[in-house]
């Protein structure tokens, strides 16, 4: 028998068992410091706007045709309030026959004013629950309530085009029968119909309602280029509405439009020129945009002409005019008359 000191013994198995586990807790070790690495490595984020589509005409802007439905000489009258500098929209009543709606732009009251062809001071509605942040556009139109007629008020200005989102707000058609006028009435409820478009904000003064589908149309304003976008019905109070992308013309910097109350006739209006569509029956606005437009008469005689609707008889359209930073001109209401 030997005696002295015992020796471990290891097998070559337990050997490479032992290096195969090793070599797995290194990989492991540098497959987590990489993925450390790169989730603490600065990633550049690139943003793209996204791609927005619209259709466009193809007729030629220079060559249109001038109707000849309009009398080219307005009727001019001045408005009987002179405390109204920067008019900015018009639409006519269908509930008061002859009353129209007109209001101010950014920075001043919640107000729409009340008038007629001949500037008289009808009243006064003052939206209470909202602001005026640069209300651009009035309209008329129907609503949530059949028969109905409601007020469209477009707070759609941005002139650095730098909000996420626009507003429309919607309420009844006041009655003003038997009223005492000039009438002061306080607009309490009303629905606030959050907008926004689908490449990125932009400016816009043109608001129209489509009184066959209930559809909300808002025209972009920017040179040579006028960007139109639909809200379809219904539209929603309750959460931010993404506008589709319709037609892109080539105006430039049209301030105001109105679909007539028949849905056949469409009016676009720059400070310096006005379009008029006749629909075919049964197209639709967004169809009838891409048909060549005619020039409207337009006698310039508004220092900055912003506002334009159709009357509700179907007799013609009219023309307003915002007068801040023109001294010694007055707020003025022009009709041009159907022939």
């Amino acid at each position: 028998m030997i005696f002295g000191t015992k020796k471990s013994f290891i097998s070559p198995t337990t050997t490479n068992v032992a290096k195969a586990l090793l070599c797995v807790l290194m990989l492991f070790n540098f497959s987590c410091k990489k993925q450390a690495a790169a989730i603490l490595k600065p990633v550049d984020t690139v943003v793209t706007p996204p791609t927005v589509q619209f259709f466009k005409p193809s007729y030629n802007p220079s060559g249109l045709d001038t109707t000849k439905l309009f009398n080219p000489v307005p009727v001019v009258n001045d408005l009987a309030r002179t405390d109204l500098y920067e008019i900015s929209g018009v639409a006519a009543s269908r509930v008061n026959p002859g009353v129209l709606y007109i209001h101010n732009d950014s920075g001043n009251a919640n107000q729409v004013y009340l008038t007629n062809g001949a500037g008289a001071n009808i009243g006064t509605l003052t939206l209470t629950p909202v602001g005026n942040r640069d209300w651009e556009d009035i309209a008329i139109g129907p609503g949530p309530i059949a028969g109905k007629n409601y007020v469209y008020v477009g707070d759609i200005g941005d002139n650095n085009s730098q909000y996420p989102s626009v507003f429309v707000y919607r309420f009844p058609e006041p009655d003003l029968t038997g009223a005492t006028l000039p009438v002061n009435i306080n607009i309490t409820q009303l629905d606030v119909i959050e907008l926004k478009y689908p490449n990125g904000p932009r400016n816009a003064e043109t608001l129209m309602v489509d009184p066959l589908t209930k559809d909300i149309y808002i025209a972009s304003k920017a040179s040579n280029i006028s960007q139109i976008f639909v809200a379809r019905y219904p539209q929603s109070t309750s959460s931010v509405i993404t506008m589709t992308p319709i037609v892109q013309l080539y105006f430039d910097h049209a301030t105001a439009g109105d679909i007539s109350p028949d849905g056949t006739e469409i009016l676009l209006r720059s400070n310096e020129l006005i379009w008029y569509w006749k629909l075919p029956a049964g197209t639709s606005v967004s169809a009838g945009l891409l048909t060549a437009p005619e020039v409207a008469p337009y006698a310039n005689n508004e220092p900055q002409g912003e506002g334009i609707c159709f009357a509700a008889d179907d007799s013609g359209y009219y023309t307003d005019t915002e007068i801040r930073g023109y001294p010694g001109k007055l707020a003025t209401i022009s009709f041009y008359k159907r022939k």
